[in-house]
């Protein structure tokens, strides 16, 4: 383990979107003792032995890991052109392939550019919920192994997670910066 930012772990109330209802309604059913337990859990997971850090979805490049923002951590997908971070999906800019090491990030929250491999980073997500594959990384080998969906839970397109975007969108509105 290491000094890695520590953060609520369980959602809030929620927004309006499907999803957001969908975790405020799980989170609501939660005991006490499970949401303390979630609060305790680390944003992110530092393991010297294996060379990695482990995250839900990514990290912001030129930030040390405790300085990363919880929302960017849960969130980021991409980083734009003119430097936003973003939760969208704009396939030109994962925020991966401008991280620099020198650890490995492992993680996932970004189902629709499926498995990423960059020297520095390996994003797991090849979208289970949509009929794809459940994939794990095996470590110290650093191989990937997939397994298929027994079934597809969301349809494709129909969360914000699965959506692309062009930049173009990003332009028009400064929506889904993080």
């Amino acid at each position: 383990g290491g000094g890695a930012p520590r953060g609520p772990g369980a959602a809030g109330p929620g927004g309006g979107s499907r999803s957001e209802r969908e975790h405020a309604r799980i989170a609501a059913q939660l005991s006490v003792a499970e949401r303390d337990w979630l609060r305790s859990m680390p944003f992110v997971i530092r393991s010297l032995d294996l060379g990695c850090l482990f995250v839900h979805a990514g990290l912001q490049s030129g930030t040390r890991v405790e300085d990363q923002i919880p929302r960017v951590l849960m969130n980021i997908r991409s980083v734009l052109p003119d430097g936003a971070l973003s939760q969208r999906c704009f396939p030109a800019h994962p925020w991966a392939a401008s991280y620099a090491g020198p650890l490995t990030v492992v993680f996932g929250h970004d189902a629709a550019r499926g498995l990423q491999h960059y020297e520095h980073a390996c994003g797991l997500d090849s979208g289970v919920t949509y009929g794809g594959a459940l994939s794990a990384l095996v470590l110290p080998e650093r191989e990937v192994v997939s397994v298929p969906a027994r079934r597809a839970y969301f349809k494709l397109g129909a969360t914000k997670g699965f959506k692309l975007y062009s930049t173009k969108d990003h332009l028009a509105s400064k929506t889904g910066r993080l």
